[in-house]
C-alpha cells in the first residue's frame, strides 16, 4: 500500500462522477491523483461496483490517464468478502454477481457453491435470469444469510440506466420476507475497512464523493471531513432536502487544493475536540 505510516491526512475517493464520467476524465481528476501519488498521501478509490477486480479498475483508470496501483483501489467486493471471511472463515456463499466478487470471495477463502450455502451474496450481475433468483429465494427460505454487496438501485452506462445491485435485493427481500446485510457505501463495515486500510485515523481522513447518499454520509457519520463536489448525481439545489450536509462542496475534483483542505480538516477537528472537552467540563 502506498502510504505513510506517520501521514498526517489521507483521501478516500468515489470514482463514477468524481474522477470520470460516461467513460470520460474529469478534467483536473488527473492532476489531483498525481500530486496525492508525488506528495506520498495516501489514497484510495472507493467503488460500490463489485464488478471488477482491484486489478480491473486500476487498469481502467490507467488508460483514462490516471497512474495507480491495483492497492489504491478498494470495492464494496472486496469489503464484502473480507467481512465474510471474518464472519464465517471458510465459509461457503451463493453467489449472484460478477469476477470482480467471485475473486475476491475466492481470495478470502470461501468457496463458490450452488446448494446448501452459508451465504447468499448479491453484487452488481448483469446476466441474472428468473432461474438464478428462484434459486437464491429458496435457499433464503431454507436459512442461508442474505448479504448484499451494496444497496445502489441503479447503475449508469454508457447507453443510460440498468438495475442495480439494490434492485435484485429489493426483489428477493420482498419475496423472501428477509432483510440483507449490505457491506458497502454507505455501511460503516466498508468506510472504516477503507480507512484502515490506510492507517489513518478518522480525524486524518478526508472522503472525496458526488452522492450524498452514499459518498458523504458514509463519511459523515464516521466522522470524516467530507467533500462534496458538483460533477455527479448531486446539484446545490439539492441539499436542502438533507438533514446532513458536507464539510466542504467544491464544483469538480480540480477545484480541491491538498494543502488547505488538510488544514481545513484538522481544523474542524479540533475545533470538534475543543467543544467535547468544554461539555465535560
Amino acid at each position: 500500500m502506498a502510504c505513510r505510516m506517520n501521514a498526517k491526512h489521507g483521501y478516500l475517493i468515489d470514482m463514477d462522477g468524481v474522477v470520470y464520467r460516461g467513460g470520460r476524465l474529469i478534467p483536473g481528476a488527473a492532476a489531483f491523483v498525481n500530486r496525492l501519488v508525488e506528495n506520498e498521501i495516501p489514497f484510495l478509490f472507493l467503488t460500490n461496483n463489485s464488478q471488477r477486480t482491484r486489478r480491473d479498475i486500476a487498469t481502467r483508470l490507467e488508460r483514462l490517464g490516471i497512474r495507480i496501483s491495483e492497492e489504491n483501489v478498494y470495492t464494496c467486493a472486496d469489503a464484502t468478502a473480507s467481512y465474510l471471511a471474518r464472519q464465517s472463515p471458510g465459509g461457503t456463499a451463493f453467489v449472484i454477481g460478477e469476477g470482480g466478487l467471485l475473486t475476491a470471495l475466492h481470495d478470502h477463502g470461501f468457496s463458490i457453491v450452488d446448494r446448501d450455502p452459508d451465504f447468499v451474496v448479491v453484487g452488481e450481475c448483469r446476466t441474472f435470469n428468473a432461474e438464478v433468483m428462484e434459486q437464491a429465494l429458496n435457499m433464503l427460505v431454507n436459512g442461508a444469510k442474505f448479504i448484499a454487496t451494496n444497496l445502489d438501485p441503479n447503475c449508469p452506462t454508457s447507453s443510460g440506466t440498468r438495475p442495480g445491485c439494490g434492485a435484485l435485493v429489493s426483489m428477493l427481500e420482498s419475496a423472501s420476507g428477509r432483510t440483507a446485510f449490505s457491506v458497502g457505501k454507505p455501511s460503516p463495515v466498508m468506510m472504516r475497512s477503507a480507512r484502515k486500510e490506510l492507517m489513518l485515523a478518522a480525524s486524518q481522513t478526508i472522503m472525496i464523493g458526488d452522492t450524498m447518499s452514499t459518498d458523504i454520509l458514509g463519511g459523515h457519520q464516521l466522522g470524516y471531513y467530507t467533500v462534496l463536489v458538483l460533477t455527479g448525481t448531486t446539484s446545490k439545489e439539492d441539499l436542502p432536502q438533507f438533514s446532513y450536509q458536507p464539510d466542504e462542496v467544491v464544483s469538480s475534483i480540480a477545484s480541491i487544493n491538498d494543502e488547505r483542505l488538510a488544514e481545513q480538516a484538522l481544523s474542524r477537528d479540533l475545533s470538534l475536540s475543543f467543544e467535547s472537552e468544554l461539555s465535560a467540563v
